[in-house]
């Protein structure tokens, strides 16, 4: 096209051939480079950043050399009508490879890293901050990527600067209290390790379940009034809260009683631990507590329901012993692709090695109840349906929720939260099982990846879907205080901490129920043991604030 531009001399223009064979030769090498050289020797690599950010960089980094070669070789010829035009084009081009280079990095390398270390510090990026970023950062690199190219064609973009500039510090001043809730907002999910539905103790001693982080405000559900209360980030952020959800989701009470120094110290201990291990709602060894349930909390004129409790409870520990059984299973089936995957995954996955994964996925697929079915038509969607089977995982954990509900403390809001819940991980399941299988089935670019995203479900599983109850959940009894009345007689003061496996339920007064049964069946063994007129008056039943 601008061959008729140039002047007719041989100078000229075996400066321009000489330039362009120079271009293309260069972009040719470099190439060769990228895609031989250099991803050769990455995907021989342990950590596969320098292979996802090559991917990600090849065809960007090949389009803006072309493109800057082109301007130089160009260069010399300014004097030549016309050819301006064709240089500020190059100049967009390069303007808009070099956008498009720095989004593609961001989306897939920034972004990336950034969700590997949510999961691992806990933080709330992955839920909030980093998907404002992922709308933002590629709005704000397109606009000034546009500003520039009309600058680049000459447009005098001065005047729109500084209008925008003056513009921006009316509006900061007149909005300063909003900026100044959204900067705590974002310092808070950035600084604060919430999680949403995490229970808080704010300063003044009230309670409430974390619903979200606005903008402008952190939304709290408060147990003992029942409502909703909206406190300004700004204000929230200079409160010590103690957030009783951690380090776990489940919740620590304590309660005591003191006894006379002349009883059976050890039986005592043993007896109130058995008492806590006993009861459906709290934490521990489930072999134990199935065990032990038949000798504590029979029903009473003053607790009726308690045969119901213990009967359901134990059915409910039953199904939950079912299911940690299968994630076991699971668990151990994606170990085994992990050590796999790590050891053929050198070098690059050839199509048998691919293949063979597959077979090991459909099998933890076939445990979690899920069946792969081709989609006609389709190369790049694959379609998964439930295999109703009894032993699977799904059915194994809606059988526990199902007799979850029927919890005779229960509220009728309840039989709608337990549901809702496991159902909402269940969708999270199927969706992380299924982006797993298509980048099994399709690595591409990312195979040096695929054991990290299997490791990332694995972790999942135990951190998300459902966690394991460990050893130091289970009921401790401890001797706190030895005291002596005004006759001399010596008294110890036994305290009991145990777990309370949700504390949401109930309206938020799970543990309050829990702890007052467990004490009141610790006094009817005292009363047995005629040691009831040895005790000081019962204490009120446990409340939020006396969580360990």
């Amino acid at each position: 096209m601008l061959w008729h531009l140039l002047p007719y001399t041989v100078g000229t223009r075996a400066f321009v051939i000489t330039g362009l064979l120079i271009a293309a030769l260069g972009t040719s090498l470099l190439y060769f480079i990228l895609f031989s050289v250099l991803r050769s020797l990455f995907r021989r690599l342990e950590n596969d950043l320098p292979l996802v950010t090559l991917n990600v960089s090849a065809y960007p980094a090949l389009a803006c050399f072309l493109l800057l070669s082109l301007k130089v070789t160009f260069l010399r010829l300014k004097t030549i009508d016309g050819i301006d035009d064709f240089e500020r084009l190059l100049t967009a081009g390069l303007i808009i490879a070099l956008s498009y280079w720095l989004v593609q990095i961001f989306e897939q390398v920034v972004v990336y890293y950034l969700k590997e270390f949510t999961q691992q510090s806990e933080v709330m990026w992955d839920d909030v901050l980093l998907p404002l970023l992922e709308a933002v950062v590629p709005v704000v690199v397109i606009l000034l990527s546009g500003a520039l190219v009309l600058n680049s064609f000459g447009l005098d973009l001065t005047g729109i600067w500084v209008t925008l500039g003056g513009a921006t510090f009316v509006i900061g001043f007149a909005v300063k209290d909003i900026l100044a809730n959204f900067f705590s907002g974002v310092v808070l999910l950035i600084d604060t390790p919430f999680q949403f539905g995490d229970v808080l103790k704010l300063e003044d001693g009230s309670v409430g379940m974390l619903r979200r982080i606005g903008v402008r405000v952190t939304q709290l559900y408060m147990f003992d009034n029942h409502c909703d209360m909206y406190i300004p980030n700004s204000v929230l952020q200079g409160q010590n809260i103690t957030n009783l959800s951690r380090p776990t989701t489940y919740y620590h009470y304590s309660t005591v009683a003191e006894v006379p120094f002349e009883q059976d110290l050890d039986q005592l201990k043993q007896v109130m631990r058995e008492i806590a291990l006993a009861h459906p709602d709290t934490l521990g060894n489930l072999d134990d507590k199935l065990e032990l349930m038949e000798g504590y909390f029979h029903p009473s004129e003053t607790e009726p329901l308690l045969a119901d409790q213990q009967i359901i409870g134990r059915k409910r520990l039953e199904a939950e012993n079912d299911v940690n059984f299968k994630l076991e299973e699971i668990d151990l089936e994606l170990s085994s692709i992990v050590v796999t995957l790590q050891f053929a995954e050198k070098g690059g996955l050839t199509q048998d090695e691919i293949e063979n994964i597959q077979m090991e996925y459909e099998t933890v697929l076939q445990s979690i109840g899920l069946a792969h079915t081709e989609e006609s038509g389709s190369r790049t969607e694959e379609n998964f349906e439930e295999t109703q089977e009894d032993d699977t995982l799904l059915e194994l954990i809606r059988t526990w929720y199902r007799i979850s509900i029927r919890d005779p403390n229960l509220l009728d809001d309840d039989e709608d939260i337990i549901p809702e819940d496991w159902e909402r991980r269940i969708t999270l399941l199927k969706r992380r099982v299924q982006r797993l299988y298509q980048k099994i089935a399709r690595p591409e670019r990312e195979e040096t990846r695929l054991d990290d995203y299997v490791l990332e479900l694995r972790q999942w599983l135990k951190d998300r879907f459902k966690t394991p109850r460990k050893k130091w959940q289970e009921p401790q009894v401890l001797i706190s205080d030895l005291q002596h009345d005004d006759e001399g007689n010596a008294y110890l003061t036994f305290r009991l901490n145990f777990f309370v496996d949700d504390i949401k339920l109930e309206n938020g007064k799970r543990g309050d129920r829990i702890s007052s049964q467990i004490y009141q069946e610790m006094m009817r063994y005292l009363k047995q043991a005629d040691a009831v007129e040895a005790i000081p008056d019962s204490p009120s039943p446990i409340s939020f604030n006396d969580l360990a």
